[in-house]
């Protein structure tokens, strides 16, 4: 729920990518929008993985996990710790960072 501010979003994007990169993930696609940019990976073992910035510098991490076959799972056994927004809209960013929500870019 964090804000990236505009001048943020690249540095943000890079912090992930080199931490991913180091991890053995390839990137497999950029979306260099300037309104949402987002970029595309996957894990050593086929998973793929999104980080795109949303609608007021929100950031949304998606996971794709590669074919498997079906099976039964358990549903949680424990409660969510913050706001659970299943079938309901989820909120603009409203949390202040006074290093990622900056309107000045890194120097």
């Amino acid at each position: 729920m964090t804000v990236i501010s505009e001048a943020r979003r690249g540095s943000f994007l890079g912090v992930v990518e080199r931490y991913w990169k180091s991890q053995g993930y390839s990137q497999i696609g950029m979306n260099r929008n300037a309104e949402s940019p987002a970029m595309y990976f996957q894990t050593p073992d086929e998973f793929n993985v999104r980080l795109l910035i949303g609608d007021n510098g929100q950031a949304f991490f998606e996971v794709a996990t590669p074919c498997v076959e079906k099976s039964s799972v358990s549903p949680p056994t424990s409660k969510t710790i913050g706001p659970n927004y299943a079938g309901k809209p989820i909120p603009d960013p409203n949390v202040h960072s006074d290093f990622w929500s900056a309107s000045t870019p890194i120097t």
